[in-house]
């Protein structure tokens, strides 16, 4: 298989089932910044962090390449002439969500009350952590404008908004075990 095609030369490129969309497109836009994420957690899991941490930023990867095959077909595209889905991939599903929503329950229960807000720092694998939290952020901003325009699957904005609730959860139980000091943010007093 060739890598390059030539057909994007003109500013343009295919979703899955054919149809050509500008590159600057908001559905490009948003798989484009859900693969910059996957790239990001790649690099997060590349750190020396516990281990269950990596099994699920790994399984998170995996889901981030199922969202952005979802989010690189065109709604009418999705179902073929036959009845049959497009994709033949796993679908997102309430246990993705679930595995997150009990990770952050467990890593919160471990750690102390937030009482300010956080800086992100501190240590190089939580700064990466919160890297990928605001690239997080920026894929549900992308995707709920896609969602304005075209319906997006539920479960997407679903997985997305809560996967970026536990990137948070993720940076503060990586400063405790790795022993960094949580920057609170105290704002200076105006005189």
């Amino acid at each position: 298989m060739k890598i390059y095609t030539k057909t994007g030369d003109s500013g343009t490129t295919s979703l899955f089932g054919g149809t050509r969309v500008p590159k600057h497109h908001i559905r490009i836009e948003s798989y484009g910044t859900i693969d910059e994420l996957n790239s990001w957690l790649g690099l997060l899991k590349d750190q020396k962090i516990n281990a269950n941490s990596k099994k699920i930023l790994e399984q998170t990867q995996k889901n981030l390449f199922t969202l952005g095959a979802i989010l690189a077909t065109a709604p009418e595209k999705a179902v073929l002439k036959s009845g049959k889905e497009r994709l033949n991939i796993p679908r997102l599903n309430i246990s993705d969500i679930e595995l997150l929503e009990t990770e952050m329950d467990a890593m919160n229960e471990e750690l102390p009350p937030m009482t300010h807000f956080v800086l992100p720092g501190g240590h190089q694998a939580v700064s990466y952590c919160h890297i990928a939290r605001t690239v997080c952020r920026r894929a549900e901003r992308m995707i709920s404008l896609l969602h304005f325009n075209e319906p997006v699957d539920p479960s997407v904005m679903s997985y997305v908004n809560r996967l970026s609730d536990y990137l948070f959860v993720l940076s503060r139980k990586l400063s405790a075990e790795l022993g960094a000091e949580e920057q609170k943010w105290i704002p200076d007093k105006k005189d």
